[in-house]
């Protein structure tokens, strides 16, 4: 009896944790493509033997590289640039240095929940996402940039709506995500158009259940001193020193949503620049001094999708963003300007402040089968130098002009599904950016062939 006993016992404590493991699913998607890339004036490193870089750069009138941080004007009175080295080659999956467009976001993760009762459920997600290619553009290391964590949290869910802490895509990230139909391709909208996605730490993120189509999302970033990249600030201790909304309606083959985001300037500084604030911009006489790195206002962005998905076939996307107060664009750099008279005259870089993108996309699907393509633009506002065609207001004499921007992009593209987990692709896409030819902007005007397969699990 006693050994019976026994053994109901051994065999109960082997039981439990598979029970308390029943709700944890192993998951992951690969993304693999053979990708062909022409990128004009790629960043490319080191000096010839003159001393002169390989890549674009600011020249003197006898086409030697120029002194850090001034320009030469040629009798026109444009800068003048020597140089520049473009890349025409293969690649895999976008990695390596002169490789353009977005990541293929390879994944794996997992995640489950228990079960508290009373409605109420723990939940919790571990996503790494993996290179598989040359990132760190070391062919044998096979450490391919390392491993990043992509959304990963510890929450709870119920009937009032999903909260969550830990790292996760931002709510107008979220918005438009079903809206790219090149996603995690050589196309997708983040690496051709540029609309600009956050996956953020430190977020605390709700979102509501569905009301006939209808749900609300809302999340915000406590920084604790940590910054956009920019070094530790001191002054970066709220709650939300960004936050993000996003509204959504999903029913059917309809689609829709609205979102605001904005990140405050604390984000973009560290402790010496926050703290020294806008002062030290400022002058003696209280004129501006010709370098501030100091950035007064938070970036604001918004965003509208449209969507009519998988309608008898017919898939029609349309996304619209508008970027305020960018931080590159409050920035100031002094350069030293030397005209083809040899008169010196002292200026700032002139940077991007502002800028509207919008994109559409559209799709057909016959069996296995689907044809697609894009068009997406950019209008900026206070852009550099050779950007030569900012157009404020639509014109009807110069249409064409107005629809391109200062960046407009295309592709196609053309899927074929062998399951409901497994798909192949290839696709043709192109950029063209009149900032292209500019030394501080390498490597931005480029056209690409993908082909590749994707496969989740």
């Amino acid at each position: 009896m006693q050994k019976k006993i026994l053994t109901l016992a051994i065999a109960a404590a082997m039981v439990a944790p598979a029970a308390a493991m029943a709700e944890a699913t192993l998951y992951g998607k690969l993304n693999m493509s053979i990708d062909y890339a022409d990128v004009t004036d790629a960043d490319v490193s080191g000096t010839d033997l003159d001393g002169n870089p390989y890549a674009r750069y600011y020249a003197d009138p006898n086409g030697n590289v120029a002194a850090p941080g001034t320009i030469y004007l040629d009798a026109a009175g444009n800068p003048i640039v020597r140089g520049g080295q473009d890349f025409n080659g293969w690649g895999i999956s976008r990695e390596g240095s002169f490789m353009p467009g977005a990541s293929r976001a390879n994944r794996i993760g997992v995640k489950g929940s228990e079960d508290l009762g009373n409605g109420l459920k723990a939940i919790y997600q571990v996503e790494l996402g993996l290179n598989l290619s040359a990132a760190d553009d070391n062919i044998p290391s096979g450490n391919n940039g390392g491993i990043s964590y992509r959304n990963s949290f510890l929450g709870l869910a119920g009937n009032w709506g999903t909260a969550l802490v830990g790292r996760h895509d931002t709510p107008l990230k979220i918005s438009t995500g079903k809206l790219d139909l090149f996603s995690d391709t050589m196309a997708d909208y983040n690496g051709t158009v540029g609309f600009d996605d956050i996956r953020a730490d430190n977020v605390i993120a709700y979102i509501s259940p569905s009301f006939s189509g209808f749900s609300f999302m809302g999340a915000v970033i406590a920084g604790g001193g940590a910054t956009a990249g920019a070094g530790a600030n001191v002054n970066e201790d709220s709650l939300a020193g960004a936050f993000s909304l996003a509204g959504i309606y999903n029913n059917g083959p309809f689609y829709a949503s609205v979102a605001y985001e904005s990140l405050d300037a604390d984000m973009f500084m560290d402790s010496q620049t926050s703290l020294r604030g806008g002062a030290a911009c400022i002058d003696s006489v209280g004129d501006p001094t010709p370098s501030c790195n100091y950035i007064n206002d938070s970036y604001d962005k918004w965003r509208i999708g449209l969507g009519l998905l998988d309608w008898n076939g017919f898939t029609l996307t349309g996304i619209y963003e508008q970027q305020d107060n960018l931080p590159g664009g409050q920035q100031r750099s002094a350069l030293t300007f030397i005209d083809a008279n040899g008169d010196i005259f002292l200026g700032t870089a002139d940077t991007v402040e502002k800028q509207s993108l919008w994109q559409i996309q559209a799709a057909y699907a016959f069996g296995n089968n689907s044809v697609k393509a894009m068009y997406g633009s950019v209008d900026r506002s206070n852009a550099g130098s050779f950007a030569t065609n900012l157009n404020e207001t639509i014109s009807l004499n110069n249409l064409r002009d107005d629809l391109e921007g200062d960046r407009y992009t295309w592709a196609i593209g053309f899927d074929h599904n062998f399951s409901k987990r497994t798909k192949a692709y290839v696709l043709y896409t192109q950029v063209d950016d009149d900032l292209s030819g500019s030394p501080m902007y390498p490597g931005i005007e480029w056209s690409g062939f993908s082909a590749g397969m994707i496969h989740k699990f």
